[in-house]
């Protein structure tokens, strides 16, 4: 029905539908993100692991924090799922969870900041205090009719920031420029490689090594320790530690917050650690699928064995042939599954992924379930299972909407359990 309206109503009656909306849930809640110091964080990937370590740090300083993003929401310290299989909530649901933020006293509320969220105005009558951009790579192409329309659709964030507001750039990101040219009281960069003109402050990290537990690098004379694998985690920790720095926190008290985050739910979470390590991970984007593949062989020796799909929903199909060469790159055994049909083939889409892998065997199991326990069958003492697309989500959806309960720490426990007992 929904896109039986979207081909016969004009789009800006959508438009107006979205931005109507956004209006009247800032009127009910009457404007609640004027009493409180908002931060949003946009780009492709790794804004819920920006958004869990700018918490963390904030919290570990005395703040107040509430924030939502796609894994979870937060109000001070009671923290639950987000389970609305949606990053960015609709208008009145934001502006009412501002309104209870606002009620409890927090000090900041930081919001992962979405294109499609973009796209409905869900941003609009929110008064941002900072933005921040992480990376861009090719999703929701389909969706934005190009990549340079979705790309202009994470720059209106930066179009509604307050006065006095500051922006927070990877500046070793291909689209910094674009980013850097938007008007900010303050224009913050961070990165490990390029400096470029056109910011106020630079955070640059220097001497930095990574290992099976995190990494360490230096930030002037201080030496940091983060417990999240991978160079694309060190860029969010870069991004959490610079708006914490434009908050006035100093580098020590920061360090203090950051080395308490042992781990973000779902996101390269190691699940089984001995005789073989089990990760489960998000990454649903080609680039996300990437830097999980080729963090884990730097680090680990043992085969590789992975487990992975694609969205439904007619959503960006032209990635599914790209995963599959990706994980032809990297990948000792592939097995292909279902992830999130919605009303599409599931077969249909693991053979699109399918056509992307030449010359490897593949091995298409449909049920997801099935298919992580073939996984823990196959490997052996030191090899490494990486089940990608779901990470901590709380569903599966299949046709006609329907939420089927799911969570992937607890099946591949469980199945662990019945394989190697």
């Amino acid at each position: 029905m929904k896109e039986l309206l979207k081909k016969y109503i004009p789009g800006f009656i959508f438009d107006w539908y979205h931005f109507g909306w956004a209006l009247l849930g800032a009127l009910i809640y009457k404007f609640p993100s004027k009493k409180i110091k908002v931060i949003g964080v946009t780009g492709t990937n790794g804004k819920s692991s920006v958004i869990a370590l700018i918490s963390k740090i904030l919290q570990e300083d005395g703040f107040s924090v509430a924030s939502m993003s796609s894994v979870e929401f937060k109000i001070k310290s009671r923290i639950w799922p987000n389970d609305l299989k949606m990053t960015m909530p609709g208008r009145t649901k934001i502006q009412s969870f501002i309104k209870k933020a606002v009620q409890s006293k927090c000090h900041y509320f930081i919001l992962e900041v979405t294109s499609e969220g973009i796209k409905q105005y869900r941003h609009r009558f929110i008064d941002f205090n900072s933005a921040v951009f992480t990376n861009l790579t090719k999703e929701h192409i389909e969706s934005h009719n190009g990549f340079e329309n979705y790309k202009k659709a994470k720059g209106k964030l930066f179009k509604l920031l307050k006065k006095g507001g500051k922006s927070i750039i990877n500046l070793d990101d291909n689209n910094a420029d674009y980013f850097i040219n938007f008007e900010a009281e303050e224009k913050w960069g961070y990165g490990l490689e390029k400096v470029k003109h056109g910011i106020d402050k630079l955070v640059q990290a220097k001497d930095y090594q990574f290992n099976r537990n995190g990494s360490h690098f230096k930030l002037g004379q201080i030496d940091f320790k983060l417990n999240l694998l991978g160079k694309f985690n060190l860029y969010n920790a870069l991004a959490a530690i610079s708006v914490c720095l434009t908050e006035g926190i100093s580098l020590e008290e920061i360090k203090e917050g950051i080395e308490e985050v042992k781990g973000i739910p779902g996101r390269l979470e190691i699940v089984i650690k001995e005789p073989i390590t089990v990760i489960i991970d998000y990454a649903h984007t080609p680039d996300a699928l990437e830097k999980v593949y080729q963090t884990l062989r730097e680090l680990f020796s043992g085969r590789l064995i992975g487990v992975l799909g694609s969205a439904g929903g007619g959503r960006d199909k032209w990635k599914r042939p790209e995963m599959g060469q990706i994980a032809e790159k990297y990948l000792d055994r592939i097995i292909l599954t279902n992830e999130d049909p919605y009303d599409e083939n599931p077969e249909e889409i693991i053979n699109q992924i399918a056509k992307g892998v030449k010359e490897k065997e593949v091995e298409i199991i449909v049920d997801r379930k099935e298919a992580i326990r073939k996984a823990l069958r196959l490997a052996q003492k030191e090899d490494i299972v990486i089940i990608t697309g779901k990470g901590s989500e709380p569903w599966m959806v299949v046709e006609k909407g329907k939420k089927i309960p799911w969570n992937e720490r607890e099946i591949v426990q469980e199945e662990f359990k019945k394989v190697k007992n």
